[in-house]
């Protein structure tokens, strides 16, 4: 299922050796060009850009939403209610101390949760309807693509920050001084020892949330979007991060406050935040990525 994948983009080389690689014969060769003889020389070409590039992205995303909005309120509902059973989960089963680092946690599968909403965005760019079967077939499809491999990265991310949570817990609280997460909010909020906690714990959870921004911000649209290794996506991830850290940093930080607010009334504006968001992301890597052709 290929979807409403597009055409091969024009790659950053020269209109000659482009003309020669679409047509029978030998590409054309500029002599006094350089060429690059290393073996990652086929990768994604970053694009450099500024904040009126995102700023761009945030109105398309927001376009494409008010263009196919049934797509975003079903796909940000389904990931509204996963969070609202995964705190209601670990209030019944005597867990509230894990509300907060899950809850943090939660953001990390948003980009995943969007997949659906990169194809809804693609198809409007190419200018076909969208389809609740190409879409969810789109979805279904990347079980088997390198997209598993990126959720396999981020979930391990995502187990070594409970890890740290509960380590945190037991040498600055321990686990039998609250029985509540009234009582836990108390202790983190009124002790040196919470206070301790929360300050550390915040610095190793936004570490590791901008190394995983770094390494999924384009790379999961891209592995959607083209047949490409995960490993070459994340690469390619990194470098667009590294290469426009004003712009891109600043989308980490406004993603991050967006999803933090509207997780906080029950997770329920993300029916509304997670569909733009989502769009934007799109919008936001093709902007970044010019992709090798396939």
């Amino acid at each position: 299922m290929n979807g409403c994948r597009s055409p091969p983009v024009k790659p950053a080389v020269g209109q000659k050796e482009w003309e020669g690689l679409m047509s029978e014969s030998p590409p054309v060769v500029d002599e006094e060009a350089p060429v690059r003889t290393d073996a990652r020389s086929a990768d994604p070409f970053v694009r450099e850009i500024t904040v009126s590039d995102v700023n761009e992205a945030w109105a398309q995303g927001l376009r494409d939403f008010q263009t196919a909005p049934i797509f975003g309120l079903v796909f940000g509902g389904f990931y509204a209610l996963a969070g609202i059973a995964i705190v209601a989960s670990v209030s019944a089963l005597g867990l509230s101390y894990l509300t907060y680092p899950l809850a943090a946690g939660f953001a990390l599968i948003g980009p995943f949760a969007a997949v659906g909403l990169y194809e809804v965005s693609r198809c409007l760019e190419a200018g076909l309807a969208p389809s609740w079967s190409r879409v969810l077939g789109v979805v279904v499809e990347q079980r088997n693509r390198q997209l598993a491999w990126l959720a396999f990265v981020v979930l391990f991310i995502f187990v070594v920050w409970m890890y740290i949570i509960q380590l945190l817990l037991a040498l600055f609280i321990g686990f039998h001084g609250f029985a509540t997460l009234k009582d836990l909010l108390s202790i983190l909020t009124t002790t040196p020892e919470g206070v301790a906690f929360l300050v550390l714990g915040n610095a190793i959870g936004a570490f590791l949330s901008l190394i995983l921004f770094a390494l999924t911000v384009v790379s999961i649209p891209l592995v959607l979007d083209h047949e490409i290794d995960f490993v070459t996506a994340m690469i390619t991830s990194v470098r667009a991060v590294v290469m426009n850290p004003a712009p891109m940093l600043g989308w980490g930080f406004t993603v991050g406050v967006l999803l933090a607010l509207a997780s906080l009334p029950l997770f329920l504006g993300l029916v509304f935040v997670l569909p733009i968001l989502g769009h934007a992301t799109w919008h936001l890597y093709r902007k970044v990525v010019d992709p090798v052709p396939e």
